[in-house]
């Protein structure tokens, strides 16, 4: 009977093992295909979601200076012009 508890007891060391080394593994897995994905987006030149959006802020600011400017210059185009004395 001592030996058919040693042997389960070992069969269960054994597949505790397999199962750490599978974790493992599949760990490395994720972070090698998450490599791989990087450097395909990054020879791609494509921009992360924050570097998008900061891009997308700045054009809005710029439209908005330009604006602003554009009512500007309207407003001293319209007026008369003045003689210098």
């Amino acid at each position: 009977m001592q030996t058919r508890g040693k042997f389960l007891d070992d069969m269960s060391q054994l597949m505790t093992n397999a199962m750490g080394v599978a974790q493992g593994a599949r760990t490395e897995a994720e972070t090698a295909f998450r490599g791989m994905v990087d450097r395909w987006l990054a020879d791609r030149d494509l921009v992360t979601r924050e570097e998008f959006d900061a891009v997308r802020a700045m054009a809005l600011k710029a439209r908005e200076e330009n604006a602003a400017l554009a009512a500007r210059l309207a407003a001293l185009e319209a007026k008369p012009d003045t003689p210098k004395a």
